[in-house]
């Protein structure tokens, strides 16, 4: 009640009177009250059932009627990984808001992945490793192939050549655990893992020489700081994929932005498959 309560922004009191309205009108009971909450009674699942038909129709109608919008002006949601946003396309989006000043860009950096379906964005910029996995109502724009490597501080490798005695970290995010062959290349880790939450603090946490961690290409060899590992060899990451979905991918403003990050992203093929530096 209190989360169905904050998503609707009324109080508790509110939705307990409605849920009482609804069963009135219906005459049917939508919910047993238990010890641990609600459940759904039979009449509620089937009262559901056709909530969720009435909420598809009604992003279908508003995507739709979206998608005859050809003016060159409005809200454009982008949605895209924190680290794409940040190490590779944010000069391009400020590009294109240049462009086009009358367009309002609203750009959802996470890691999460955005319903497009249901409007929470109507651009979405993904790493995917196989087309199929990918709902088949999206329409994709084949971009780049993302290839990663690994990498260390560029003081680091010099102190590890110079035989510093200090143990050289494997730097993951999160619960991920240490390959298994980390430790058995050319550098090899030492001593504990050091963990982070996320892509921002790992990637300062490998500046400054704490160890050596997995990077994509256009972060780690755009990087002064940063070296690639001796002997370290390439993994691919997926292939960088333009997502939009039925109706709104005709809209124009829509239009404009795929086909100029497309052309954007045909430019960085070098740097996203690792391919734009001599090997160290």
């Amino acid at each position: 009640m209190r989360a169905a309560a904050e998503r609707l922004g009324v109080n508790h009191s509110t939705v307990l009177r409605r849920i009482a309205q609804l069963e009135e009108r219906l005459g049917a009971q939508m919910f047993e009250k238990l010890p641990s909450g609600y459940r759904l009674t039979a009449a509620g699942e089937e009262v559901l059932e056709l909530a969720n038909q009435m909420e598809a129709s009604s992003h279908q109608l508003e995507t739709r009627v979206f998608g005859r919008d050809q003016s060159v002006r409005g809200l454009l949601r982008v949605t895209l990984a924190p680290t794409l946003a940040t190490h590779l396309l944010m000069p391009d989006f400020a590009d294109f808001a240049r462009l086009h000043p009358d367009i309002e860009m609203e750009i959802l950096s996470s890691g999460e992945l955005a319903n497009l379906t249901n409007r929470e964005a109507d651009v979405a910029i993904r790493v995917v490793y196989d087309r199929k996995t990918l709902p088949l109502n999206l329409h994709g724009l084949k971009g780049a192939e993302l290839f990663g490597s690994v990498y260390m501080s560029r003081d680091r490798l010099t102190a590890w050549r110079a035989g510093a005695p200090d143990p050289i970290r494997w730097i993951v995010i999160s619960i991920h655990g240490i390959p298994d062959w980390a430790s058995e290349g050319e550098v090899r880790t030492t001593g504990g893992p050091f963990r982070t939450t996320d892509a921002g603090a790992q990637i300062v946490a490998v500046q400054q020489g704490l160890g050596i961690t997995t990077l994509p290409c256009f972060v780690g060899d755009a990087d002064p700081l940063l070296v690639r590992v001796p002997g370290a060899d390439l993994h691919m990451y997926g292939t960088l994929w333009l997502l939009t979905q039925g109706e709104t991918r005709k809209t124009k403003r829509v239009r404009l932005f795929t086909e100029f990050v497309s052309r954007r992203l045909a430019a960085y093929a070098p740097l996203l498959a690792g391919l734009s530096i001599s090997r160290d």
